[in-house]
């Protein structure tokens, strides 16, 4: 019979919980640093206490940023079972079995029940390819140096209209224009990265065949569609913050917007991808026009040109053919 135990994990420490019998539900917790150096020590201590071999326990953790990356990698060469569970889902499972108290100690224990009955939402957990894990510290990189850019920018905008030295504003311009140096070297990196794996080459090439996606939408996308196990067009549209939503608030009913949850990033570059789409692409131009003349905004129009967009983004990866324009 399997162990279950369940890990929160924070920047600093791991807090661990070891469901000891499912009837009582007796349990054991420890808490280690969250550092390479502790993960064998985490790891004795497991099988230790269990008495099992690692094929034969069961750890449940959520996905917090990269803080579980090198733990998780580390525990699946282990031999472990590891399930990721959705923080949202979570959350609502702990309200359903009482768990007010929010604790770390108390996140444990509710992920080790979360992962002993095992729901439909909870995902069995694989490592990604190597050359996708390089891929992502590249694109994490490119990500953080144009935050960096647009900062630098903002802050040259506030010299401009302020008393600023001269200095200053020489130092802003000289940070903007090494952080845009750094960027391009960045940029031909990832190309050549894709360029030397045959599957996210031919990825790019198949998302690039869409009018409106071009060089920097096909970067991203490329990374996105290796990096998440989308089953369906529309878990690519909710990760990107495209569902529309009812809101409703005083006098104001019936008014629907973008749930904009997800990576703000990446939706930024596909609305201007998606302007372009509207001029040159015929699917998503029909589409816009008809919005337009049932009597929508403009901005609910695009918004919708965008969903539509990486609704057909995912299905030319999903199916290895280039896009084709439907019939009118």
């Amino acid at each position: 019979m399997r162990k279950s135990i369940g890990i929160d994990v924070s920047k600093e420490k791991l807090d661990l919980c070891w469901l000891r019998d499912r009837q009582t539900r007796k349990k054991k917790s420890k808490v280690f640093k969250n550092q390479r150096a502790s993960f064998a020590q985490l790891v004795t201590w497991v099988l230790s206490n269990t008495g099992a071999e690692p094929q034969d326990i069961q750890i449940t953790l959520e996905a917090t940023g990269v803080y579980h990356e090198a733990l998780v990698y580390y525990l699946h060469e282990q031999g472990f079972t590891i399930f990721m569970a959705n923080p949202g889902k979570a959350k609502k499972y702990a309200e359903s079995i009482g768990l007010t108290h929010k604790t770390d100690k108390s996140d444990a224990a509710m992920l080790s029940y979360y992962g002993e009955e095992q729901p439909q939402d909870i995902r069995l957990w694989q490592p990604e390819a190597p050359e996708v894990r390089e891929l992502k510290s590249l694109m994490r990189r490119l990500s953080a140096l144009e935050k960096d850019k647009q900062r630098e920018h903002n802050r040259l905008e506030s010299c401009e209209i302020s008393d600023t030295s001269d200095r200053v504003r020489q130092s802003l311009h000289e940070m903007i224009t090494a952080i845009e140096v750094e960027i391009d070297k960045l940029k031909q990196n990832i190309d050549e990265h894709i360029d030397r794996h045959p599957p996210l080459k031919k990825n790019r090439k198949l998302l690039e065949s869409i009018k409106g996606i071009g060089e920097v939408m096909s970067r991203e996308l490329t990374y996105l569609f290796a990096a998440k196990r989308f089953k369906t067009a529309k878990q690519v549209a909710a990760y990107m913050g495209l569902i529309p939503k009812m809101k409703e608030s005083g006098k104001i009913k019936g008014y629907t917007a973008l749930s904009k949850t997800g990576p703000a990033h990446l939706r930024a570059k596909l609305y201007m991808a998606a302007v372009t789409a509207k001029q040159h692409n015929p699917d998503i131009r029909r589409q816009y026009e008809r919005l337009l003349a049932a009597g929508k905004t403009k901005m609910s129009a695009l918004g919708a040109a965008m969903r539509k967009l990486v609704q057909v983004c995912f299905g030319v990866v999903k199916n290895q053919s280039e896009f084709q324009v439907q019939t009118a």
